[in-house]
Formats: C-alpha cells, structure tokens, sequence
C-alpha cells in the first residue's frame, strides 16, 4: 500500500513538473496569450525595430490591441516592414502613429498606437507613415559620452 502511495505522489510530481515546463516555454515563445480573433493586417516602416520580435504586443492606451504578424526588411528603403495584425473589434483612424516602446527598463519590447483624429478607419493592407523607431540604449549613452567629451574639450580652451 505503501509503494503505490509513493509512486501516485512521484507521478503527480512528474506532472505538475512537465505543466511548469509547457507555461515556461509558452510564455517565452510569448505564446501565453493566444487570441483567436479574426484580425486584419497593417503595415509599418522603421529605421531601427531594436529588439522587436514577431508575436510582440501591440498596444493601445495600455491594452493589447494585436500582435507583430512579421518583421521583413525592404532593400530599397533600407527601412524594417512591420506587419501588424490587428484585431477585428478594433478601429484606429488611418492617421494613428506608431511607436516601438519598452515595457520597463529593459523589459520586452512592443508597439505602442495612438490614435489621430481622421474619419476614415485603417482597413486591411493600409500603412501607417508616422512611426517613431525604438530607442537603443547603446546609442543613447555613446551620444551623452561623445557630448560630455566634447564639453570636456570647449572648456579646455
């Protein structure tokens, strides 16, 4: 009676140990929030994505409005397409902005929507022009290093 106590305690212990993994790869794969909407695909263009990654949010006023469908470089622009897919229930006029910001310090990054104040909505295939690429920490501190040397210099003279 024993034996079979301690073998259904090791199994149940197998099996929440095996559901731990699954959350663990689903949330880093940032598969945990899968969503079944129909959606409708939207176009974007930045000069630099940072970290951005495909199936990162894409937020509006805090809530997940949809998610990066695919990230495909353009050659001749020399620009990163981003193509968002958007969820049917939401509608943003075809003048909204969009920004690529990071939750936290160095949190995950994702896309940020604001809305602008045209009549007509985006629909399937529309671009967004007003885009604001993400700010990369690295260059942030060279350019605050290059300016306090360069400070540094003028005061010498």
């Amino acid at each position: 009676m024993q034996r079979k106590s301690i073998d259904m305690w090791v199994g149940l212990f197998v099996l929440l140990g095996a559901a731990a993994l699954f959350f663990l790869a689903m949330k880093a794969g940032n598969m945990s929030s899968l969503s079944f909407e129909k959606t409708y695909p939207v176009i974007t263009k930045f000069d630099n994505i940072g970290g951005l990654k495909p199936r990162a949010p894409v937020k509006s006023a805090g809530v997940v409005v949809g998610r990066v469908g695919a990230i495909k470089f353009d050659d001749k622009s020399y620009q990163a397409v981003v193509t968002l897919e958007l969820e049917n229930g939401y509608k943003f006029p075809k003048d909204t902005s969009a920004k690529i910001l990071t939750s936290g310090l160095l949190g995950e990054q994702y896309i940020g929507l604001e809305a602008g104040g045209d009549t007509n909505n985006l629909v399937a295939g529309d671009r967004i022009k007003m885009t604001q690429s993400a700010v990369v920490l690295e260059s942030l501190i060279s350019q605050f290093l290059y300016s306090k040397a360069a400070e540094g210099k003028e005061g010498e003279k």
